[in-house]
C-alpha cells in the first residue's frame, strides 16, 4: 500500500514515516499543502494523511481542492483542534478521518487499515496462508509449520503482496509500487536483493524454492512445498 503524509513538523514526520515503513506500508512525504496537493493530484495513493495546520495552504484546503478535481483517495486528517467544530469543518472539506494529536501509532494504523477496508468494499483477510505458511498482518508475524520466520519490514511487506496474490506473475514495476516509496532509485538491484534474501530464508524453511522468477516478467509464488 502507497500513503501520502503530508505534514511539517520534522518529529511527527520522522515519527509516523519510520512506524508506516515499518508496518508494511511504502509512503511518501510533502512538507506543505500546496506539494501535497501537487503529489496527491499526479500520483496514485491508497490513502493520505494529512495535517491540517500547513505552510502555503492548510490541510482544509488543500484536501477541499483536491476532492473539486475528483480526486477520490481516502484521507484521514490530523489536527491538534479537538473541537467538535473543527472535525466537521474537516469531514465537509472531504476527509474521511479525523485523529486528534497527540495519537496512538497503533490507533492511526488500526483506523488506516479500516479506511482501506471500508472503502475498497473488500475486506482483506488478516490472515494468509500459502502451503505450510501463515502470515498474520496485523501482528506482523510469520510461521511455517508453526514456527517463527524472522523476516525485515521490506521483506515481510515484499512476501504479503506475494501471498495476496498467489499463482500470479507479480512485475519489478508492481513490487516497487507496492513496497518502496518514490524516494527509491528503481535503477538499482534492490528488489532483486530483498527477493533473494526472502527465498534464502524460504529456503531454510521448506528446502524449496517458493519464489520463482520469471526471467524478464518478475516473480511469482507457485512452488509447491
Amino acid at each position: 500500500m502507497r500513503l501520502l503524509f503530508v505534514e511539517d513538523d520534522a518529529k511527527i514526520v520522522t515519527f509516523v514515516v519510520n512506524g508506516l515503513k515499518q508496518a508494511g506500508f511504502a509512503v511518501d512525504h510533502a512538507q506543505d499543502g500546496r506539494q501535497g496537493l501537487d503529489m496527491l493530484l499526479t500520483a496514485g495513493y491508497d490513502a493520505a494523511i494529512v495535517d491540517i495546520m500547513l505552510p502555503r495552504m492548510d490541510g482544509i484546503s488543500m484536501v477541499a481542492q483536491a476532492r473539486a478535481q475528483q480526486v477520490k483517495t481516502p484521507i484521514i486528517f490530523l489536527s491538534a483542534r479537538q473541537n467538535v467544530s473543527d472535525r466537521i469543518r474537516g469531514l465537509e472539506a472531504g476527509a474521511d478521518d479525523y485523529l486528534v494529536k497527540p495519537f496512538a501509532f497503533a490507533e492511526l494504523v488500526a483506523r488506516l487499515q479500516a479506511l482501506l477496508r471500508r472503502v475498497s468494499g473488500v475486506i482483506e483477510p488478516v490472515s494468509l496462508k500459502y502451503r505450510g505458511f501463515e502470515m498474520d498482518v496485523i501482528k506482523h508475524r510469520l510461521l511455517f509449520n508453526d514456527e517463527r520466520v524472522e523476516l525485515q519490514p521490506r521483506e515481510f511487506a515484499l512476501l504479503e503482496y506475494l501471498m495476496r496474490h498467489p499463482d500470479r506473475i507479480i512485475s519489478k514495476t508492481m513490487i516497487m509500487d507496492h513496497v518502496w516509496d518514490y524516494s527509491f532509485d528503481p535503477t538499482t538491484n534492490v528488489v532483486e536483493a530483498c527477493v533473494s534474501r526472502l527465498r534464502k530464508k524460504l529456503f531454510d524453511q521448506t528446502g524449496q524454492k517458493v519464489i520463482k522468477t520469471v526471467k524478464g516478467i518478475g516473480y511469482v509464488l507457485e512452488t509447491p512445498i
